[in-house]
């Protein structure tokens, strides 16, 4: 009976730890605040990374992209749906943080009609929302994203992101898709 005893005791002193360690609880929900700073981040970082490379060049750039993409997406969470603006078969989707890399900032042979999408001399981008969509811990928001280059030239694009909270509670995101508004040709 004294094994018993011992038995039940240490299973719960386990029981104890294991709801111990599990109580950490991160409220998962997202709001429409934290969507548009992601975007806000979204965008300031892709002008630090065209103005990166054009003070310090490619290496550089790369190296500040690797940290956006590890920050702001959710590979480290498992494939993110990422269509790119200028990319095309049979490399259009970028499911894995080595192909949205090398959209990015190009420089990667795996990848040969990439030429850095982040490198074109960015000088503004803001964010603009047809709507953002929020089902408690996911959202998704659509609308239109325009960047300024060197030249004071805007390009518009149409985007569709949506994100989800990783563990800790920072914004990832899982669904990036982007394309040129269509023209009627």
């Amino acid at each position: 009976m004294k094994s018993l005893s011992i038995s039940l005791s240490a299973l719960a002193l386990a029981s104890l730890t294991m709801t111990a360690s599990a109580t950490t609880v991160v409220n998962q929900s997202i709001t429409e605040s934290e969507v548009i700073g992601a975007q806000k981040a979204w965008c300031q970082a892709l002008i630090d990374i065209s103005s990166t490379y054009a003070k310090n060049g490619q290496p550089a750039a790369k190296a500040l992209a690797e940290k956006v993409i590890d920050s702001a997406y959710g590979y480290q969470m498992g494939a993110v749906l990422f269509k790119p603006t200028l990319t095309v078969a049979p490399q259009t989707f970028r499911t894995t943080r080595t192909g949205a890399l090398s959209y990015f900032v190009g420089g990667d042979p795996a990848f040969p009609q990439d030429k850095g999408f982040a490198l074109k001399g960015w000088t503004k981008c803001e964010s603009q929302n047809a709507e953002i969509f929020i089902a408690g811990d996911s959202a998704t928001s659509m609308g239109n994203v325009m960047v300024t280059d060197k030249n004071s030239k805007v390009t518009t694009v149409d985007k569709t992101w949506t994100y989800v909270k990783d563990d800790p509670g920072n914004l990832r995101i899982v669904v990036h898709h982007s394309s040129l508004p269509y023209t009627g040709n």
